[in-house]
């Protein structure tokens, strides 16, 4: 059913928000979206689904040519479709350009399709994510009480029941202990807040939930991942879905599904049509309105979030506000007036925010090493800190990403290195372990291109990590290049091409043999200077 509020004049519409699914017990699905709904939904819920409070999934509506006239928010780029009678604007864009970046990636994270993780976690047994699909609600406000004050000699009193209780907030604080985000739950509720008693009591606070992310982790809102799975399992393609977004200026506008105003009341001697036919309530129920017209209106103003969301690069002092909780409601004793003796009503309390988030880690490390497959570069790590991944003589060791700190001097600060799995050629393609990874090395200061000399043209391997990597990712970043396994190479000439076509590049080479401990330092020496500038 559609809600309506009248407030300033002008009515606003409440629209209904889709419900969650609680999770399926038993399910050997290899998604967890396929655990977290019971039942197959039907194509009419699917419809129904499709628009929520804050947004409406479109797969009949095709942006092209209208891009040209297209309003552009920061980087995002949508249509302006105007303003409702609420006062709400809507902003019309495509899925893909809304999750920005690796548009395969977004792909598998809806539809997943995440195999590479769960390989990462069996084969190197440890657990690291860097993606996580969250559901967070805030609590619902508590009830307000309907009592009397009671007294010897005194059986009947006036009206003393108390407000109900807020609902817990929902909170995020950016710690920098951790460094993977496989700790999280997949849904995290707030307590409902308590309802009121006698004796002009208000109900308890509801707990607030605080979760703590790793330093470098981005949010963003996201619809409901099951309903998007559906559209992009009966599409095919990113390209087809437009994403109606109710918005504030530059922020998502949450609405909550909860009564309008003048309504939700609590009855308990006659039913809600015999007050509303009664002029008391009447007049009593228009100043209610109003004062629910304030509560949703600071609703609305309080419930937004950033439409590209947060980028937690530093730690926060203190947590951050994600989801408030609704605010509790009044007992009886506010409802006492000269035609009102006996107030036998409250109102209930106002609904929380049940909302989706996409969070993605990005390690922030100092250098980034970028190479082929068995190019080496986990034994480098291995080499030149105390860090242990994974070695082997086949392809993609490397399945996880990990960082290493190094050492060098007394008086000079350590530095960090993220090993990421090996790039192939197609990889942009998402072949192989595609991109998802690269991430990693998007905050770092420099890049370390390890190249085999084991390989017959050390140059051409070259050229591949940079087509696959980006000119953008390597934009104002300082690039040195290892030459690995140089004790492999029959004679120095492959290392001397690969040297001038470096350097005719502006940049720097160095040849180790990892193994050996052959270089090692003057390794070290020149990725510090990388690393520092």
């Amino acid at each position: 059913m559609l809600g309506l509020v009248r407030y300033n004049g002008r009515v606003r519409f409440l629209f209904p928000t889709t419900s969650w699914m609680s999770r399926r017990s038993g399910s050997n699905s290899s998604s967890w979206l396929d655990e977290l709904e019971p039942e197959p939904k039907s194509e009419d819920a699917i419809t129904e689904a499709l628009t929520s409070a804050n947004y409406s999934i479109h797969t009949d509506k095709v942006i092209g040519d209208d891009y040209d006239a297209a309003s552009t928010i920061g980087p995002l780029q949508g249509i302006d479709l105007g303003t409702n009678e609420a006062g709400i604007s809507s902003t019309l864009v495509l899925l893909k350009n809304y999750f920005g970046g690796n548009e395969h990636h977004t792909h598998q994270i809806f539809l997943g399709s995440n195999i590479k993780y769960k390989q990462g976690r069996k084969t190197e047994q440890r657990t690291f994510e860097d993606l996580k699909l969250l559901r967070l609600k805030s609590g619902n406000g508590g009830n307000g009480c309907i009592s009397f004050f009671r007294d010897a000699f005194r059986p009947v009193g006036p009206p003393d029941g108390g407000d109900g209780g807020e609902g817990g907030n929902v909170y995020v604080q950016v710690v920098e202990h951790v460094n993977s985000l496989h700790r999280l739950r997949r849904s995290y509720v707030a307590s409902n807040g308590y309802p009121g008693t006698g004796k002009q009591l208000d109900g308890k606070r509801g707990q607030d939930v605080i979760l703590e992310i790793p330093v470098g982790t981005t949010m963003r809102w996201i619809p409901d991942p099951i309903i998007l799975r559906k559209v992009l399992q009966s599409t095919g393609a990113i390209e087809d879905v437009s994403l109606e977004i109710k918005t504030s200026g530059d922020e998502v506008q949450f609405v909550r599904e909860s009564y309008p105003a003048g309504h939700g009341w609590k009855f308990t001697e006659h039913e809600e049509e015999y007050y509303r036919e009664r002029d008391f309530f009447q007049d009593l129920n228009k100043k209610v309105m109003e004062y629910d017209e304030e509560i949703i209106n600071d609703e609305l103003f309080h419930d937004k979030f950033p439409l590209l969301g947060f980028d937690f690069s530093q730690p926060t002092k203190e947590p951050l506000l994600i989801l408030r909780g609704g605010k509790g409601g009044m007992g009886n004793m506010h409802f006492l007036t000269k035609d009102i003796r006996n107030p036998r009503f409250c109102k209930q309390g106002r609904s929380g925010l049940t909302e989706f988030f996409l969070l993605e880690l990005k390690l922030i490390a100092d250098l980034g090493l970028v190479g082929l497959p068995n190019a080496g570069k986990s034994t480098l790590l291995r080499a030149i800190s105390k860090a242990r991944p994974r070695v082997g003589h086949w392809e993609f060791t490397t399945l996880q990403p990990t960082i290493g700190t190094i050492f060098t001097t007394i008086d000079k600060d350590p530095f960090t290195v993220a090993d990421i799995p090996g790039i192939i050629k197609g990889a942009s393609e998402n072949r192989g372990m595609g991109l998802d990874f690269l991430r990693h090395i998007e905050r770092s200061g420099g890049l370390v291109f390890v190249v085999s000399l084991e390989s017959e043209d050390p140059i051409k391997d070259l050229d591949t990590l940079i087509d696959e990597v980006g000119e953008q990712r390597m934009e104002d970043k300082r690039i040195l290049v290892v030459a690995t396994k140089a004790d492999l190479a029959e004679n120095g000439q492959l290392y001397h091409q690969l040297k001038d076509y470096v350097e005719d590049r502006q940049w720097k080479i160095v040849p180790v043999c990892a193994t050996q401990g052959h270089n090692i330092e003057k390794c070290i020496k020149m990725m510090s200077e990388t690393a520092q500038g």
